[in-house]
């Protein structure tokens, strides 16, 4: 089928990776084929990159940090961020040139989480792991600089389904507080039944398929549980104010959209935007795109935003 994507990203559609959950250790071969033909991230000047190992209660997790060079004077805020990749795919270092740009804008601590993937390491693994970092990060936070009132989640695509159920386990076991809820193209049912999933089989990056497929490696036959698929949350109520970014033409459409909807209703105050003529994750494939800046642009806002009403808060 035939898509209206913006012109500006209809180009790289000819140079992207088939990305095919049917054989998972073939579409991984291929990735890390494919990822050896650029150069590794290194950070910019001014930014400076560690790697730290959080454990908490008796679960570990290694976090990749970035943050200015220069340390400030009070302490900064963070952001907690999960890679996409379907669950099975992807490596924290991929979400670090996102991270420095918001690091950048805002000052912030960047902190990618190396989670295990599935079907090696199913839910609930990555959630613990999740868990464990914001609780650690939440306990270090003076050695690390951070402000623990200024505590932000984030994910893309499955990493929006961490960040979402981890958001929900935190509120439901009076974890550390969250200031901010950022979800770019999110993963957030596995019902994998509205319009958008049942229609995009066909469209790049991901489809109707994959969806399904990531959905069985991550639970394993396990039930779902609002903290491995936040839509079954009942009740939304308490949540951190959180932006959802949607792109057009991608399965997760409708989900992320449908997420926004139950947020607002429950009083959380909420912000989602659909970016025209976009596909799954083509803001990082396709950066240079105007539609593409916006979509950072706007994740990255939405991260100051909430240090910035943090900020007035503890001034009451």
């Amino acid at each position: 089928m035939s898509y209206a994507y913006d012109p500006q990203i209809q180009p790289v559609l000819d140079y992207l990776p088939t990305i095919a959950l049917a054989d998972i250790d073939g579409t991984r071969s291929m990735l890390a084929a494919a990822s050896e033909q650029f150069p590794p991230y290194a950070p910019g000047e001014g930014i400076m990159q560690e790697t730290l190992h959080a454990s908490y209660n008796g679960t570990q997790v290694q976090l990749l940090v970035i943050r200015p060079a220069q340390r400030a004077q009070q302490p900064a805020p963070a952001v907690l961020w999960f890679h996409g990749g379907g669950f099975v795919l992807g490596d924290a270092h991929e979400s670090l040139p996102f991270l420095e740009q918001v690091v950048r804008a805002t000052g912030a601590v960047g902190i990618s989480v190396q989670y295990e993937l599935s079907p090696e390491a199913s839910y609930p693994t990555a959630v613990n792991q999740g868990v464990a970092a914001a609780h650690w990060v939440a306990e270090q936070h003076r050695e690390l600089g951070i402000d623990p009132l200024r505590i932000a989640l984030g994910g893309q695509s499955a990493g929006g389904a961490y960040a979402a159920g981890l958001a929900l386990k935190l509120r439901d076991e009076q974890g550390p507080a969250i200031c901010q809820l950022v979800l770019d193209v999110p993963v957030t049912d596995d019902a994998v039944a509205t319009e958008s999933v049942r229609s995009y089989t066909d469209t790049p990056m991901w489809n109707t398929d994959n969806a399904r497929r990531s959905w069985q490696a991550y639970l394993a036959g396990a039930p779902a549980d609002p903290y491995a698929a936040p839509a079954r949350a009942a009740d939304l109520s308490g949540m951190p104010p959180t932006f959802i970014a949607v792109n057009q033409f991608d399965p997760l459409r409708d989900e992320g959209l449908e997420f926004a909807r139950r947020l607002a209703q429950a009083n959380v105050p909420t912000e989602a935007h659909l970016y025209a003529g976009t596909f799954h994750a083509s803001a990082a494939l396709a950066p240079q795109a105007d539609v593409s800046v916006r979509q950072l642009q706007d994740l990255t806002a939405a991260f100051a935003r909430g240090f910035a009403a943090n900020i007035l808060e503890e001034a009451k």
